[in-house]
């Protein structure tokens, strides 16, 4: 059973998966709250799926790009319980999911874009083909830097659609679609090392001067 999870984005997502069958999802309900709210949406699949950690055959994890603090969560558990549990963990990028889960669905039929928020005024940006093959990108971007009148996935869009005005769904990564892309290889499985694309905003402090 493969153990999916996502927290790239301001909603954690969770996902049990035989294969490429979802057996459960779940999404936070509330943004922001990653340490709160992973390990409990864990258990709740587990439950509602009848099984324990022990029955996990593998882990799935967004690596981003996405804020520091939300994507250390996510991975930090990821390696954790593939330590534990002596079970692989595969990174997918989080754009990746996103664009496969478009292509997959038929809410886009020629090269488009993913877009998810970045904060600052800023979009994490790639490219795709028809079939989901990254052309370019991940890279951070402000949104009139990178507009485009072509297909847009991702929550980027929604929040800028001045610059991005043919807005698709998906809107925000499904675990659903994680477990799919990593059971399927629908796209590059990755070390579980993040892609922040951007440094943290906690600095450490350089070193005090010398008095003379």
């Amino acid at each position: 059973m493969l153990l999916a999870f996502d927290t790239a984005t301001p909603l954690v997502t969770v996902a049990l998966a035989e294969g490429s069958d979802v057996v459960i999802e779940h999404r936070a309900d509330l943004p922001m709250r990653h340490g709160e709210q992973l390990a409990p949406l864990i258990e709740r699949c587990l439950t509602e799926a009848g099984l324990v950690r022990q029955d996990l055959t593998a882990v799935a994890v967004g690596v981003g790009p996405g804020p520091f603090t939300g994507l250390r969560v996510g991975l930090v558990t990821a390696r954790t319980l593939g330590y534990v549990l002596q079970i692989p963990v595969y990174g997918v990028c989080t754009l990746d999911v996103l664009a496969v889960e478009a292509v997959q669905t038929g809410a886009v039929g020629a090269t488009f874009e993913a877009a998810t928020d970045a904060r600052r005024k800023e979009v994490y940006l790639a490219s795709y083909d028809d079939d989901a093959v990254r052309l370019d990108g991940p890279r951070v971007v402000r949104p009139a830097e990178a507009s485009s009148t072509g297909p847009v996935v991702g929550e980027g869009a929604v929040l800028y659609p001045d610059a991005f005005p043919d807005a698709r769904e998906p809107r925000r990564p499904s675990a659903g679609w994680l477990a799919r892309v990593v059971a399927d290889e629908r796209a590059e499985l990755l070390d579980p090392e993040p892609l922040y694309l951007r440094r943290p905003d906690a600095a450490v402090p350089s070193a005090p001067k010398r008095v003379s």
